[in-house]
C-alpha cells in the first residue's frame, strides 16, 4: 500500500494501543502507556494523550464494528479533549494482542546516503585507505543526476522503511544531487538535515574528487543552503547542514569560511572526529599549532552546540571536556566503527561527562540502514568494553557500568538522537506539544496450538521475533531490539503524516 503524498492535506487522527518510548536517561527508563489514546492534530501535533481508558475496545455490534469507526472509549476521550467526531479522519488502532505497540521514529544522526551502493564492501581495508579503495571512487558519480536520483529514492525509501523518521544526511561535492537529495526528502515526507560535502584540500583529496578551492566550496554549500530554504523556508521538514568531510579533507581557508557561514547564517554542522588512529596522527601533522582534533574545529569556529561529531572513538580527557563545554554532540556509530575496525567509542564516559550522544548508522561504513541495528551493536561493543576495560584492571564495577541497557540504547536512537539535532522538543519521545514522528512495531505471536498454517501472511513476513504470550512489555521491546528489523516496522509516521506502510 503506497502512502499519501507528502503535499497532501491533513486532518485529525487519533492512534490507540500501547505507547512504548525511553523519555530519560537518567534513570533509563522504558515508559509503557497501555489502553492509551493518542490525539494528532492538522499540524501533526500531539494534542492530547490518555491512557488506561475504558471502553476503548467496545465497539458498537459484536462484529467489531461501528458506524463512525470509533468505539465509546474514542468517542469518550475526544469529547473530554474538546474533539469532535465529525472532525477526525481515522482511528489506527496498533494494539494487535499485545504484541503491538507505537514507538517514536528513530534518529539517525549520521550517514552517507550516497554510499548505500557499497553498504557491505570494506574488504579488510581501514579508514584511510577504505576511503581511497570504495567510498571516493562511488561518490564521484554523483555529479550525474540520474545515479543520484536511482540512489538517494531507494536511500531515503529504505531508511524510512526501518522507522528511521530524521536523519542526518552527507550527500557529496556535488550542489546539484545534493539539492535532489533534499527534494526526495520532502517529497517523501522524511525529516532531514542534508549537507553537500565539502572537501578541497589537494593533499589528501584526489584530483577527480575535489572542489576546485575554498571558494568554490563555499559558493556551492550556499547555494545548497538557498536551495533548501526555498523549499522549506522555517526548516520544518529539512534543514541545510554545512558539512566539512572531515578535517584532514579541508583547507585552513575552507574551514575558516565554513564555520563563519555557519554563524551567519546559524546553521548545524556535522563532520567526523577521531575515527581511527592513523587519522589522529593526519590531524596532528596537518594541523600541529590546534593542540588537539577538537582544537582543530574549536579553532575555525566548528565546535558549536549545533554541532554533531561522529566517531569519537579515541578522545582525550581534554577534548572530551571542549566539546562539552562548547555544548557540541557525539554520533556514536558502532556499526561502521567494527567493520573498519576502528575501535569501541566509550559511550559511558562522554555520558557522564554531559556530553550529547545518539546514534548513527554510517552506511556504508556501517552495513546497515537499520538504527535498530546500530542500537543492538551499540549494546553489544559497551559489553566488550567493558570485559576490555576489565583486563585492564576495572572493578567489576566500572566493568558493569561500561554496559549500555537497552533503554539506553534505545534513548540514544531516539530522544538522544533529537537532542543531538537540537530537535528535542518536537521529536524523540511521546508527549502533548509534541510532533507525530513514530513507528507501529509488531511481533510474531505463536500459535497455541502450535498450528503453523494458520499464520497470516507470507511466511517470516512478520520478521523472526517471536511472542509467547508471557513476555512482559519490557521483553518484548528487548527482543525487539535484539532481534527485530524492518519486518517489524508496519507503519511509519512523520509530521503526522504516513510515509511508510507494511500493512
Amino acid at each position: 500500500m503506497s502512502p499519501p503524498s507528502s503535499s497532501s492535506p491533513l486532518r485529525k487522527r487519533i492512534f490507540v494501543g500501547t505507547f512504548i518510548h525511553t523519555p530519560i536517561l537518567s534513570p533509563p527508563t522504558i515508559s509503557v502507556l497501555e489502553n492509551a489514546v493518542v490525539g494528532v492534530d492538522e499540524r501533526g501535533v500531539i494534542g492530547f494523550i490518555e491512557e488506561q481508558v475504558e471502553g476503548l475496545y467496545e465497539w458498537d455490534n459484536e462484529d467489531g464494528d461501528s458506524v463512525d469507526g470509533l468505539t465509546r472509549g474514542m468517542r469518550d476521550v475526544m469529547v473530554k479533549n474538546g474533539w469532535e467526531v465529525k472532525d477526525v479522519e481515522e482511528a489506527v488502532v496498533g494494539g494487535y494482542s499485545g504484541s503491538g505497540w507505537w514507538f517514536p521514529g528513530f534518529v539517525d544522526t549520521h550517514t552517507h546516503a550516497s554510499q548505500l551502493p557499497n553498504t557491505g564492501l570494506f574488504g579488510t581495508t581501514t579508514l584511510l585507505d577504505w576511503l581511497e579503495t570504495y567510498t571516493f571512487p562511488l561518490e564521484s558519480r554523483f555529479s550525474s543526476l540520474s545515479h543520484a536520483r536511482r540512489v538517494y529514492s531507494r536511500a531515503v525509501t529504505s531508511t524510512l522503511s526501518h522507522g528511521t523518521t530524521t536523519c542526518a544526511y552527507y550527500a557529496t561535492i556535488h550542489p546539484e544531487s545534493t539539492n535532489l537529495l533534499a527534494d526526495i526528502c520532502m517529497d517523501k515526507g522524511q525529516r532531514a538535515f542534508v549537507g553537500k560535502v565539502c572537501m578541497d584540500c589537494k593533499d589528501t583529496c584526489p584530483d577527480y574528487y575535489r572542489e576546485e578551492s575554498a571558494e568554490a566550496s563555499l559558493e556551492s554549500t550556499k547555494a545548497v543552503v538557498r536551495h533548501i530554504r526555498s523549499k522549506d523556508p522555517k526548516g520544518e521538514l529539512v534543514q541545510p547542514i554545512v558539512t566539512p568531510r572531515f578535517a584532514p579533507s579541508c583547507t585552513k581557508a575552507s574551514l575558516a569560511t565554513l564555520g563563519q557561514l555557519a554563524e551567519d547564517e546559524s546553521l548545524p554542522i556535522q563532520t567526523h572526529i577521531s575515527e581511527n588512529k592513523g587519522e589522529i596522527a593526519l590531524v596532528k601533522q596537518m594541523f600541529p599549532e590546534c593542540g588537539s582534533y577538537a582544537g582543530v574545529y574549536d579553532s575555525f569556529h566548528l565546535l558549536t552546540p549545533r554541532t554533531v561529531l561522529a566517531h569519537a572513538v579515541h578522545l582525550h580527557d581534554a577534548e572530551v571536556k571542549l566539546i562539552k563545554n562548547r555544548g557540541s554532540a557525539v554520533s556514536h556509530c558502532p556499526l561502521s566503527n567494527t567493520s573498519l575496525g576502528s575501535g569501541i567509542c566509550p559511550v559511558r564516559k562522554l555520558l557522564d561527562h554531559g556530553v550529547k550522544v545518539g546514534l548513527g548508522t554510517d552506511f556504508s561504513g556501517g552495513g546497515s540502514c537499520s538504527l535498530l541495528t546500530a542500537a543492538r551493536e551499540a549494546s553489544g561493543v559497551s559489553r566488550l568494553l567493558g570485559n576490555f576495560e576489565k583486563m585492564k584492571g576495572a572493578s567489576t564495577r566500572d566493568m558493569e557500568r561500561m554496559k549500555l541497557s537497552v533503554a539506553e540504547c534505545l534513548y540514544l536512537a531516539t530522544k538522544g538522537g533529537a537532542e543531538c539535532m537540537g530537535l528535542e522538543k518536537k521529536v524523540g519521545a511521546f508527549e502533548v506539544g509534541m510532533e507525530w514522528d513514530a513507528q507501529l512495531v509488531r511481533l510474531e505471536r505463536v500459535p497455541e496450538d502450535g498450528d503453523e498454517d494458520r499464520r497470516g501472511g507470507e511466511r517470516g513476513d512478520e520478521g523472526t521475533v517471536q511472542c509467547w504470550g508471557n513476555e512482559s512489555w519490557e521483553e518484548k521491546v528487548a527482543k525487539w531490539m535484539y532481534c527485530g528489523d524492518d519486518r517489524n516496522t508496519r507503519k511509519v509516521y512523520v509530521k503526522g503524516r504516513l510515509v511508510h506502510d507494511r500493512s
